[in-house]
């Protein structure tokens, strides 16, 4: 295991070089970034540290090009990442690109019992290590970084490749490391990169209220501010406030002097530009505002919906059962989905099929019928066929004098 008090700080391009080198020719190597984006439209990478099985990396992005990164993430080891989704954008920004092949340890902690567990409850359950704590006001742009702001940075990845074996060594023993890498392929896949500028009025409460040629104006507006601040590298809110939006919507302006007038409208920061919004203004004031698509075929068909609370309950009791965390295993959209007879349904492939897919679907159609045992709670069972014209067995009259089952079947 690293030592992190050992960590190499890497500042030149010829020790990044050599690092880059070293990795592709590893079966798997940690990784983990530290970063910032208050001020920023794009995360602002500080800090990457890589670890191999018995060395510790922190390269620094503010004197050395991370790119030549790339080249190793293009590769065939396995990143061990831990909650890899901010990470992997951060990466994408940074670098060009993010790894091929990831092991991302909360996805795993979480098919083994674990609830969206933190790196250091991982790390004191299966390792017995004690993490660094977090120290969340560290300013990791100001150089030279301290020795503890370095501790605990490579703390972050020193002991994921243990981690890995010990998860790794409990998954393959329950036959689920299959589930995590599609799991990860699924992580690895979600959408990453800018917003779309044209939905950008919908993260503005304000706007949601407005009607007409102001609705339609305020959209172009968002969509001009969320051009910009990618453009300027800032967060929306630096180039207009959200009040600023509406206002402008509103009073739709027809001069820079007009500007100064508005409420959370800063003129002199908008002085460059001023022609420019005032033509987006001025454009959208004769269009018809945007609306959302109705949605397709999203309602359940009336017979199914009172089997979504059922199957839903029988899910979560399954999750618990099978120590899977529940929103690993389905959600309420994905139970959903899989009832409207979706295509893309998630519960109609891989392992979730197998899980929850085909049971629910043998439910639904009828073949298996959902009992309680008091002593395993909801179950599936087994229906038998039932002739035509005749009452179930046990259910031949209503007189109420049917001894009940001991257990509660």
């Amino acid at each position: 295991m690293p030592d992190p008090d050992a960590a190499v700080l890497i500042t030149e391009s010829a020790q990044l070089d050599a690092l880059v080198a070293r990795l592709v020719e590893v079966d798997r190597y940690a990784v983990d970034t530290e970063f910032h984006r208050e001020r920023t439209y794009f995360p602002q990478l500080a800090l990457l540290q890589v670890a191999t099985v018995d060395q510790v990396f922190l390269v620094d992005p503010l004197a050395v090009d991370p790119a030549p990164l790339a080249k190793v993430f293009a590769g065939e080891g396995l990143a061990l990442m831990h909650a890899a989704k901010q990470d992997l954008e951060v990466l994408d920004h940074a670098v060009g690109s993010s790894p091929t092949h990831i092991f991302d340890t909360q996805v795993a902690g979480g098919f083994l019992g674990y609830t969206a567990p933190s790196l250091a409850a991982l790390l004191d359950r299966e390792l017995g290590v004690r993490a660094p704590k977090a120290d969340r006001l560290t300013d990791w742009l100001r150089r030279p970084l301290t020795d503890r702001q370095l501790r605990y940075a490579a703390a972050d990845v020193a002991h994921l490749h243990a981690l890995h074996d010990s998860l790794g060594g409990r998954l393959e023993e329950l036959g689920r490391s299959e589930w995590v890498r599609e799991a990860t392929e699924e992580l690895a896949a979600e959408p990453r990169g800018p917003r779309n500028p044209e939905d950008a009025w919908r993260r503005i409460k304000e706007v949601r209220h407005l009607k007409g040629a102001d609705l339609a104006t305020a959209q172009a507006i968002a969509a001009w501010r969320e051009s910009r601040a990618a453009q300027l590298d800032l967060t929306p809110r630096y180039v207009l406030a959200d009040l600023g939006v509406v206002g402008l919507a509103v009073a739709r302006p027809a001069t820079a002097e007009d500007l100064k007038d508005i409420r959370g409208v800063d003129g002199r920061a908008l002085r460059h530009v001023a022609d420019e919004l005032l033509a987006v203004i001025a454009e959208a004031a004769d269009r018809r505002p945007r609306r959302d698509a109705a949605p397709v075929a999203t309602e359940l068909p009336a017979e199914l919906r009172p089997a979504l609370p059922l199957v839903a309950a029988w899910v979560g009791q399954h999750a618990r059962d099978l120590r899977i965390e529940a929103s690993l295993l389905a959600s309420r959209a994905d139970i959903e989905a899989l009832l409207r007879g979706d295509a893309d349904a998630r519960l109609t492939q891989g392992w979730r099929r197998d899980l929850v897919g085909e049971p629910i679907r043998q439910l639904v159609a009828g073949e298996v019928a959902l009992a309680f045992d008091r002593r395993g709670g909801l179950v599936l069972e087994p229906r038998q066929a039932t002739p035509a014209g005749s009452a179930p067995e046990g259910d031949q009259g209503t007189d109420g004098d049917h001894p009940q089952d001991p257990e509660g079947h």
